[in-house]
């Protein structure tokens, strides 16, 4: 294998990168190439961290052969991993997904048929975690006072919410049964049999996400928790700015559910 450039190689890089002689301009440039430096060495390691995973490898085996721990494994590679998955499909799968999270996605494309729009949202996916009140994310919402009415409210008092970037809208249900543990009978709450919203691209990026997050805390599957976590994650995103404004930060929504977390098992 060709040896990495050697320091002095990467300072001469700067060097001819750089805007000027000046030290900051040479400072600029240097953040610039160790940010491309640490993308691509992410990449590179995420790339064979993925392969070990599908080879059946376990978090600890991979955090033991990379000298960290299993969280800093996480951490570092989850949102990675997360895209290298989605990128492999077209559409969004629900193998991992809980039965309640499954109900949550069949009830976003209901929550946006009600509302008269032509795709599902991150606002629609926001409005569908209220019809698990019983699930984590049900439970943290109403710990912060979030409630459904005032969340349709803001929608509604949005105005304008055509999508960015429309997907193609799989069927809520999984053809085969998932990998996630069950939370409720399979099947409750389906919508109608017509067809449904595509989805968004916002929405499609909290689905992707939702898988980091669940890596992310070393989780096995997908649920209400993961799914409400991940509307935080691309702050312009409607459902971001609505729990932001009604008060309901991703620090407070993420202690809620560490706390529930600790009491309960899967499938919320």
């Amino acid at each position: 294998m060709a040896p990495p450039p050697t320091l002095q190689e990467l300072i001469e890089t700067v060097r001819q990168d750089s805007s000027s002689d000046q030290p900051l301009d040479q400072l600029v440039a240097a953040a610039a190439a160790a940010a491309q430096l640490e993308e691509t060495t992410d990449a590179l390691l995420g790339y064979f961290v993925d392969r070990c995973r599908r080879d059946g490898r376990s978090w600890t085996e991979i955090s033991t052969a990379l000298g960290v721990t299993k969280q800093a494994v996480h951490k570092r590679f989850a949102a990675a991993i997360a895209t290298q998955l989605s990128a492999a499909t077209p559409a969004p799968t629900f193998e991992r997904f809980t039965e309640r999270a499954r109900h949550v996605m069949a009830e976003s494309s209901q929550a946006a048929i009600t509302l008269g729009d032509d795709f599902v949202g991150t606002e629609h996916l926001l409005l569908a975690l209220f019809t698990e009140p019983e699930g984590l994310a049900g439970r943290a919402l109403a710990a912060m006072d979030v409630s459904e009415e005032s969340a349709r409210a803001a929608i509604l008092a949005a105005g304008d919410r055509a999508p960015s970037t429309a997907e193609s809208s799989p069927s809520a249900e999984p053809s085969a049964p998932g990998e996630g543990p069950a939370g409720r009978s399979a099947g409750a709450g389906r919508p109608g049999t017509g067809p449904r919203p595509a989805f968004s691209g916002p929405a499609r990026r909290a689905l992707r996400d939702a898988l980091a997050v669940a890596l992310e805390l070393g989780h096995n599957y997908i649920g209400t928790e993961h799914l409400l976590l991940a509307l935080y994650r691309n702050a312009d995103s409607l459902a971001a700015r609505i729990l932001t404004q009604a008060g309901a930060l991703e620090a407070t929504a993420r202690a809620h559910i560490s706390a529930m977390l600790r009491g309960h098992g899967p499938g919320h």
